[in-house]
């Protein structure tokens, strides 16, 4: 097999309204565990189920639909991604005092170290990507 070819592994879940987000979190959680990154990267672990949350609870509260997450590790980036049936784009919005919410996706942009939203023709799918300290060249 070429060596430049992309190896991954995934994982998918679709999570009716009536789920909450910590069914997310808990899921999420347990395939992190098998990349070992609840020991070797706690704080990555951390923003990774966090943004799963945010993900999750916007496609339940703002598209009013059922969220699909899909987690797929390609040996360098985690992607969390999500699909609802709602076509509208997210923006990140500042944090007002003025309304509730709007925090999600600013939390998002703040936590991944890449996102997109992108349009399908049933809706939208946003991503984050995430990749552990040691392979971000960074201690976040």
């Amino acid at each position: 097999m070429d060596e430049s070819s992309v190896r991954a592994v995934g994982w998918a879940r679709s999570l009716p309204m009536n789920t909450g987000p910590k069914a997310a979190r808990d899921w999420a959680r347990q395939h992190l565990e098998t990349l070992e990154w609840t020991r070797d990267t706690p704080q990555t672990v951390h923003d990774v189920l966090l943004t799963v949350s945010e993900l999750v609870t916007n496609a339940h509260v703002h598209a009013h639909s059922t969220a699909r997450l899909v987690l797929t590790w390609d040996g360098q980036c985690l992607h969390v991604a999500v699909h609802d049936d709602d076509t509208t784009l997210p923006t990140p919005r500042e944090p007002s005092h003025d309304r509730p919410g709007g925090r999600g996706m600013f939390l998002v942009d703040a936590l991944a170290d890449d996102w997109e939203a992108r349009s399908c023709p049933t809706g939208k799918s946003v991503t984050a990507c995430f990749r552990p300290a040691e392979a971000a060249g960074d201690a976040r």
